[in-house]
């Protein structure tokens, strides 16, 4: 048994020659290139960010480099931020987005008060919710906001994200 050929068998016409060009990492027990896109929203939709995109960009490399996160790119409007991750299978998303806005919103809050204090009310800088999808090799930012721009401004509900969300039960709200 021991002497018995390997045949690799590889589905979706994946070559070695792509699979060599990957950029895999590794745990202890595993191989791995999981990457995913993350887009926080304003509260409000304020045009907020622009004075604190820089901060804003070393708060998340800083909370992801605690985490075991690589920080890929990071861009962003007025009125919302996008995020390239690429992450181990041993995090958990909503914990990892969980901190992002945290710690984002904190610390922001803190150190631009006096900007943003008369654009946003309460306590809140990042909407509740967000926009999370997992990226194949190659994917940046640019390619994902070309299919979630709608009418000039992001659109995170699930009928922007798929035309037939809508016919497959997913409310439009």
């Amino acid at each position: 048994m021991a002497g018995l050929p390997v045949s690799i068998v590889f589905t979706n016409n994946v070559s070695l020659d792509f699979l060599n060009h990957m950029q895999l990492s590794s745990g202890s027990h595993c191989v791995f290139n999981l990457k995913a896109q993350l887009i926080f929203v304003v509260a409000y939709r304020r045009k907020v960010i622009s004075s604190t995109i820089e901060r804003l960009k070393e708060i998340f490399s800083e909370v992801c480099r605690r985490d075991r996160v690589r920080l890929l790119e990071c861009s962003g409007e007025e009125d919302h931020v996008h995020l390239l991750i690429s992450y181990p299978p041993t995090i958990c998303l909503s914990n990892l987005v969980r901190k992002l806005k945290t710690i984002s919103s904190l610390k922001i809050r803190q150190e631009f008060f006096n900007q943003i204090r008369r654009m946003l009310w309460g306590k809140r800088f990042w909407t509740k919710s967000y926009f999370l999808i997992s990226v194949r090799n190659g994917a940046t930012t640019a390619i994902i906001k070309r299919y979630i721009k709608i009418n000039g401004r992001i659109d995170i509900r699930p009928s922007a994200i798929h035309p037939r969300a809508y016919a497959r039960g997913i409310p439009r709200n």
